[in-house]
């Protein structure tokens, strides 16, 4: 609130035009319980009010000051600015996943992930090198870029039973990815119900998700979605043709899901 003699040169007021600030520009009285106000508006543009005593409830005036001050915390500035070169940092290092991760690739394994995977959109791509030839390595790459593009959030990882803790110490060791395993006891204790919702990094064994109903029920949720899967040893999710016929193993209905 206000009062009319208040109203001077050049006072910003809030309350005139809804949503906006004006600046005072002259001020003309009628009598003792009216006045003429001119005001600027933030666009240059001028104004005319006729102002009275019961208007001077809504009118208010705003103290100003310099709009923006050296008194903030440094070094909370420096971590915002430390942030937001990260986030940016793929738009100036193109192969930023090699250079923050603890791995010396090989050529075929930069062609793989950055001319021939990255670039797909939508990405189905079937990796079948030759055994030892870093099929880990190219799916971390791919991992890790995904993530620092801000194009990954969710991802699953779905292998061999004997390989799971394998991918785990692997992709933790040489590109820091936090990727939990699927257990009983994690389904158990999830607060949601589907511990899947609650995990964005997961690493689950072929045979517990192929065999289990349950399992496959809150892996196919509507509000289940992953940004990446990833299915190693992937030929043995096949369905078997003998004697003319199809037939379809549980490994296969998985990957259907």
């Amino acid at each position: 609130m206000a009062c009319l003699e208040n109203l001077q040169p050049p006072a910003s007021l809030r309350g005139v035009i809804p949503g906006s600030l004006v600046t005072v520009e002259n001020v003309k009285w009628f009598g003792s319980n009216a006045i003429e106000l001119t005001y600027k508006t933030p666009a240059g543009k001028l104004g005319n009010e006729l102002l009275y005593r019961h208007d001077e409830a809504r009118i208010e005036i705003v103290e100003q000051g310099r709009p923006w001050g050296f008194d903030g915390d440094g070094q909370l500035f420096r971590l915002v600015s430390e942030a937001h070169r990260i986030r940016l940092a793929h738009l100036f290092d193109p192969v930023l996943a090699v250079h923050t991760s603890m791995v010396d690739p090989l050529p075929h394994q930069i062609t793989a992930v950055y001319e021939s995977m990255l670039p797909r959109q939508p990405l189905r791509f079937l990796l079948a090198d030759d055994p030892g030839a870093g099929k880990t390595i190219m799916a971390g790459l791919l991992i890790k870029e995904l993530i620092a593009r801000g194009d990954l959030q969710r991802c699953l990882v779905v292998c061999p039973g004997s390989l799971a803790e394998q991918w785990q110490d692997e992709l933790y060791r040489r590109f820091h990815l936090p990727f939990e395993i699927l257990t009983n006891d994690k389904l158990e204790a999830a607060r949601t119900g589907n511990w899947f919702l609650e995990t964005n990094l997961v690493i689950a064994r072929l045979d517990k998700l192929s065999r289990n109903e349950d399992v496959q029920a809150k892996l196919a949720a509507p509000d289940c979605r992953w940004d990446l899967i990833v299915c190693d040893e992937a030929h043995k999710m096949s369905a078997t043709f003998f004697g003319g016929e199809i037939k379809y193993t549980k490994r296969y209905r998985l990957g259907q899901l």
